[in-house]
């Protein structure tokens, strides 16, 4: 079984008809909505389709809001494009209106960009495929001269290198965005462009008041992100590596120790953690991976992370069932690998409850028997994460009750949501009743070891306080 999730954007591309079945069938644990694009009503219509689609195939999956955040763009040419030529001067100017832009200026949405910036400083547009030198900075406009020249056209980003940015990371959009994830339920909610846990606190603030049970997800794209980043994974309950902007802001070239260091930290801290941005990139358009895209997505598995993530190669590519199915091929092959088994994970750290230390216990024992697989009854999936972050190759099924802590679940690397209702089942027969369940899904058989982790106290929160192995096929004490 493939223990690192997978997740697809939804877009124009898994509109038409079949598609989203196929991108179920092909073995999507989580879908993004992208709150960048397209209409509430759009964003409603599919999350209506997943669930459907969810209760069809009785596979519990997450839904990701994923806000726009102060995503920073220059405005609109006339002629809809034009060509910048290395040395022209190029001028982005505040008060120019929206549609003026021509080859010597262009208009920006983030009004305060002037008192950001200062002369020397490089802004990277399109991704940085156009790079423009600031020469002099006055209240409204930025003169700058063309280092990278090529081809402008509408609404592109832009970035300053290195970071610095001040525009707030929660935006008039995202907090209406966010009262209209709320109202049909997401699982969780992605923060773009957060600076420090203030951006996250603000945003849990919200998120309250406006009763969304969702969990955050930190999406690490800002430069100044890294300054303050064992906050913002201690404010978060996921993060995400959002490797486009990042990578505009740090350089491409110190992306790839970045990931590995948050992915470890992440993983430390006990969150989860995605890998996102251009991992099949070229799969929008072709039906295979390139060599390297093949490498990258299995790098990201072998360093730990919990999900990997599609965005154009879903949303509006032309294979998007494919992507998946690509995705899914290099991340069991990837797991395969002995590194990914192993763990020294907070060997020598205090635990901090009484769950966390029987999540380590299970997961030590469960490694040095042998044992096929792990129930975990669960009320809220806290368990299960703790006990993903131990790198093993041994499933952990997450047994609960609660529809919302399977779809949040479904997250979580190695970790499988299974509908099971302790308290209507006599807790006397509750662990036979699992271990037919695990026999049913052929997942072990006589001899087999499971381990069973479970609180004395039925339905409570974070009660978790037993572990008990089990021999399949040997009579099963009537114990708690």
């Amino acid at each position: 079984m493939r223990r690192t999730k997978i997740i697809a954007t939804l877009g124009p591309a898994t509109d038409h008809s079949g598609v989203l079945e196929k991108l179920f069938d092909a073995g999507v644990d989580v879908f993004r909505l992208n709150y960048s694009h397209q209409t509430h009503a759009e964003h409603e219509h599919r999350m209506k389709e997943i669930r459907k689609l969810s209760l069809k195939k009785s596979h519990a999956v997450s839904v990701i809001a994923d806000l726009q955040g102060p995503k920073i763009r220059i405005e609109r040419f006339k002629e809809g494009k034009v060509i910048l030529r290395e040395g022209a001067a190029f001028k982005i100017d505040t008060q120019l209106d929206a549609n003026a832009g021509d080859i010597n200026q262009v208009g920006v949405t983030y009004k305060d960009l002037p008192k950001d910036v200062k002369p020397d400083n490089l802004l990277m547009i399109d991704d940085g495929r156009i790079v423009l030198h600031v020469k002099s900075v006055g209240k409204y406009v930025i003169n700058c001269e063309v280092v990278t020249g090529g081809e402008l056209s509408n609404n592109k980003g832009i970035n300053l290198q290195g970071g610095g940015l001040s525009a707030s990371a929660l935006t008039e959009k995202d907090e209406a965005d966010l009262k209209h994830a709320a109202s049909i339920k997401v699982d969780y909610i992605a923060v773009s462009f957060p600076s420090d846990a203030d951006d996250i606190n603000l945003a849990r603030k919200m998120m309250k008041i406006c009763k969304c049970e969702a969990q955050i997800i930190a999406k690490i794209e800002r430069a100044e992100a890294l300054n303050h980043i064992e906050e913002i994974i201690e404010a978060s309950d996921v993060i995400m590596i959002a490797r486009g902007d990042l990578g505009v802001e740090i350089g491409d070239a110190a992306l790839p120790p970045v990931q590995k260091s948050l992915i470890k930290m992440a993983r430390d801290m006990d969150r989860a953690v995605i890998t996102a941005t251009q991992m099949m990139e070229s799969m929008i358009l072709n039906k295979i991976p390139t060599r390297a895209e093949v490498f990258d997505v299995a790098n990201a598995v072998i360093d730990g992370t919990d999900a990997v993530m599609l965005s154009g190669e879903t949303s509006i590519g032309n294979y998007p069932d494919k992507a998946v199915e690509a995705m899914s091929r290099i991340c069991e092959e990837a797991e395969k690998q002995r590194s990914v088994r192993v763990s020294d994970h907070r060997l020598n750290q205090r635990f901090e409850s009484i769950g966390e230390a029987i999540s380590m216990s299970v997961m030590y024992a469960a490694n040095h028997i042998g044992a096929k697989a792990i129930c975990a009854l669960t009320e809220t999936g806290g368990t299960c994460l703790w006990m993903s972050r131990i790198s093993s190759g041994i499933p952990i099924y997450a047994f609960t009750r609660h529809t919302s802590t399977r779809r949040r679940v479904a997250l979580y690397r190695g970790v499988y949501p299974v509908k099971f209702d302790i308290t209507h089942t006599d807790p006397l027969e509750a662990n036979k009743e699992m271990i037919d369940i695990m026999v049913k899904f052929g997942v072990v058989e006589n001899g087999d070891f499971v381990i069973i982790t479970k609180g004395d106290l039925r339905g409570k929160r974070g009660g978790t306080n037993n572990m008990k192995i089990i021999k399949v096929g040997e009579a099963l004490e009537h114990t708690l």
